[in-house]
Order: C-alpha cells, then structure tokens, then sequence
C-alpha cells in the first residue's frame, strides 16, 4: 500500500498539474549557478579562494559527449575520464553528479575533479540530467539510474569491476547521489527505459554537501515566502502542498541495513547537510562504514575551489581505499 500511494504521487508530478511546476518546466537553460559567478559572489568573503581550471594530465584519457540515453529525440550525455595506463585488475569507477538546485549547473564544473581521480586510477563518468526547467522530478532520478545501469553495461569497455561502482555528488547531486545509494534496484525509482535489465545499486556513496532530508528541521528548502525554493520549482509542489511527497523524496526516508558505506564532505553551512545526523545514526546501527570530513569556515560550493580541491580529492580517495582495499582499517 505504501509504494502504491508513493507510485501515485510521483505520477502525479510528471503531469505537472500544478501552478508551481507549469511554471518551473521553462525548457530554458538555467546558467544562473555556474563556476565564475560563485567565485565573483565569495571572493570578498574568502580573499584566498582560486578557481580550479581543467588539467592537461597526459596520464588520463577522456572522451566527452557519449549518449548514455534516448528520451524520443533528446540524447542524454556523458563524459568519461579514464587512465591511460592499461591495467589487467578492474578498476573502480566513480559517477559524479553536479549541484545547482536541480535547476542549473553543468557537469563540466566537476572535469577537474574527474581528471584528478582519473589521474589516481579511477574511472569516472560526469553525466548531465534533467534538470526542473526541463523535468520535475524524479525524471532526474530515472536519468542518473540510467547512467549507473549505463556504466555496469559498459564495465568491460571501461575495465570497471561491476561491484565496485560509486555514485558521488555535489549539492544538488551529493542528495541525488545519496538518493541513488539508499534506493539502488528499487523499482518505483527506476524508470522504464534504458538498459533495464542492469542492476542500479551501488558499493559506495559520497555526497557532497547534499541535504538528507527536505522535511527536516534543519532543511533550507520550502521556505517559498520571498522566491520559490528549488526544491519547490523541482517538486513542482510547495512543502505545504504536499509534504508527504517531500519526505518520499528524501534519502532518509530510505536509509537501512542495505544502504552502502557513505562518505560526507561538507561545508560549515548546516542546512546543507540536514538530517545527516539522523543518518549516520542509522548507518551505525546497521554496522555500516560511514565517514564525515568538514572544512571548516567554508562556504558551499568549496569543492570547486582552492584551497579546498586537493583535500577533498585526498578525502574521496582515501574513503575508497578504506571501503574496497583496507576494509576500513
């Protein structure tokens, strides 16, 4: 009964009845959250901060554009950063999502973060997705569902080992990542296309300064007094209107005994990362490997720049190590 009242809710969504989400679906690209414009906004408040450019490593391979899926005529794309080095052990691959409220943001803002990963000896995919100009949700779940199913697929192209696949994110795509962890192989959030008969799940979650819940206490989102919230543009319903699809929404409500080993890296704005400590709590009741590293007097967006890139590429790698090789030693 509970799926089926949740399964009703988010057909409701995709038919974008209300006011809210007529408005939202623009079809319009939104740039309005993009790399230089943050930096413009912090640069008062954080004098030391650079951006962090692409890298010219002629360690890594890439191939960018690749259509991981067909929606009628829209193609959905990927890019793919890879070692050059050839290797006969499968390697582990990490999908990373990019932020921006689901609404703006662009996955090339994560090309240096894939690149240096690459350059460690992952392989890392940067996926583009709906977002609620063009979608409400969960078409954005339904897409990064597609790209894990697409990458298990594609294991052997990639030399990937298909039980270490990680899904990751920053902001909007950290929840989203989350999201993909808590509900891997769960068929009310799979979707109906592409590559269905691939397993979605995942060894291993990072999310990036990515609420947990949008119905906790500590949560941002749905306070629609002086503009909608992106969470409200992305539901296509206010929080008022219909909470119980808020809370359907949000990885808490799907956390348990099968969730993967998560690592959280998080900025010092706390509504950023609500309900973690709800989380974790229950991670440790499973016996379920978790980790927390904070940057302290940081602002959201951190991991684009310097000086908090290199750590937070340290702090991925290291989570790695511990989950697939030290077994959290």
């Amino acid at each position: 009964m509970k799926n089926i009242i949740r399964c009703s809710l988010l057909i409701s969504c995709l038919l974008y009845k209300t006011a809210i989400g007529q408005l939202a679906v623009t079809n319009q690209k939104d740039t309005s959250f993009n790399t230089y414009n943050e930096f413009t906004k912090l640069k008062k408040s954080y004098p030391e901060i650079s951006i962090v450019n692409e890298f010219d490593l002629k360690t890594v391979s890439r191939k960018r554009n690749i259509t991981y899926n067909k929606l009628g005529k829209r193609k959905l794309k990927l890019d793919a950063f890879y070692p050059k080095k050839k290797t006969d052990t499968p390697m582990v691959a990490v999908i990373f999502i990019h932020g921006g409220g689901w609404r703006s943001g662009d996955r090339s803002q994560h090309y240096p973060l894939a690149q240096k990963l690459a350059d460690l000896g992952y392989v890392c995919f940067t996926p583009e997705y709906r977002l609620s100009t063009e979608a409400l949700f969960p078409a954005a779940v339904y897409d990064i569902k597609a790209v894990i199913r697409w990458v298990r697929k594609h294991a052997k192209k990639y030399n990937i080992d298909t039980a270490k696949i990680v899904i990751a994110g920053f902001s909007a795509g950290g929840e989203l990542a989350a999201f993909m962890g808590v509900t891997g192989n769960m068929p009310l959030f799979e979707g109906v296309n592409c590559n269905m008969i691939m397993q979605s799940r995942v060894a291993a979650i990072i999310d990036i300064d990515g609420t947990l819940s949008f119905v906790h206490p500590e949560s941002g989102e749905g306070d629609d007094s002086k503009k909608i919230s992106a969470a409200t543009n992305w539901f296509g319903y206010s929080k008022q209107d219909n909470l119980k699809l808020w809370e359907d929404a949000s990885p808490l409500s799907y956390v348990g005994k099968n969730t993967p080993p998560t690592l959280f890296i998080n900025s010092s704005v706390v509504r950023m990362h609500a309900g973690r400590e709800d989380y974790l709590k229950i991670l440790t009741d499973n016996n379920i490997y978790s980790e927390v590293r904070t940057f302290e007097n940081s602002p959201h967006s951190f991991c684009l720049y310097n000086p908090w890139f290199e750590p937070t590429v340290n702090y991925i790698d290291t989570f790695l190590k511990n989950v697939f090789t030290r077994k959290y030693q």
